[in-house]
């Protein structure tokens, strides 16, 4: 079934209203979580405290939707592999902390959730190559000035999206690239044991990383990794066969 690029969205779709309904693209409701403010309020002040200027500021804002769209992209290449094994996608949305698109259902085939795993980090993988590709042929990052900067900071944004998202463990997409290729020989269960463990050593780095070396980001994602990755082990370990007809919201986080 073909969908229209975009459409606005339906009254269903805003009864949430903690969000920003950005519309249906490519009919998949769209939005932004209210709290994706703070985001930018943050980044509004430190950028004013350091430079104080306002040029400065709406530059900064400007690069940070920037690297958002990247990750809005980045769902929307999981949930279009999503669609091509015959998984539509409930809904996207742009949260402080990335995105999460909700599929309608989990993936059953381990091939299906490998490919829709590594679809997200080879939208953002594709992006930098391209915009690399484009900084070169202009000539942009030789002469330097503002668009090399900011061609070359999006380049970086997302080399370490892609990346960081293809480490095997949960919750990134590499931790659920491991149980695929894990769960033929040892059982799902087994898989998500052995991605959610190195999860969880990932958030106690991350956590150390942050609370020694002053980054108090740092320690809202090693809080994030952990909880997120105990509670892919417990669904899978306590997950009942869905009843006949019924469809179990599959949240993918990426």
């Amino acid at each position: 079934m073909k969908h229209p690029f975009f459409s606005l969205p339906t009254a269903a779709d805003r009864r949430d209203r903690w969000s920003w309904h950005l519309g249906r693209i490519l009919g998949i409701p769209t939005r932004i979580h209210a709290s994706f403010a703070l985001v930018l309020v943050w980044i509004g002040i430190s950028t004013w405290s350091a430079a104080h200027s306002s040029v400065a500021v709406a530059l900064g804002l400007g690069f940070a939707l920037a690297v958002f769209a990247c990750v809005l992209l980045h769902e929307f290449g999981h949930a279009l592999v999503a669609r091509r094994f015959g998984i539509e996608t409930r809904r996207i949305t742009l949260l402080p902390i990335g995105g999460v698109a909700e599929l309608e259902r989990e993936p059953s085939d381990p091939r299906a959730e490998l490919w829709i795993a590594v679809a997200g980090p080879a939208v953002n993988l594709g992006i930098a190559a391209t915009l690399a590709l484009v900084g070169f042929a202009l000539g942009s990052f030789a002469s330097g000035g503002l668009l090399a900067l900011v061609l070359s900071g999006l380049v970086w944004a997302n080399l370490m999206l892609g990346l960081f998202n293809l480490v095997p463990a949960f919750p990134m997409d590499g931790g659920r690239v491991l149980r695929a290729l894990a769960s033929k020989r040892v059982g799902p269960v087994r898989a998500t044991q052995i991605a959610a463990k190195l999860g969880r050593y990932l958030a106690v780095g991350f956590g150390v990383w942050g609370l020694f070396g002053g980054q108090p980001v740092l320690v809202l994602v090693a809080a994030f990794v952990w909880f997120a990755a105990g509670r892919e082990l417990k669904r899978v370990r306590n997950r009942p066969a869905p009843p006949a007809g019924n469809r179990v919201i599959y949240v993918w986080r990426g």
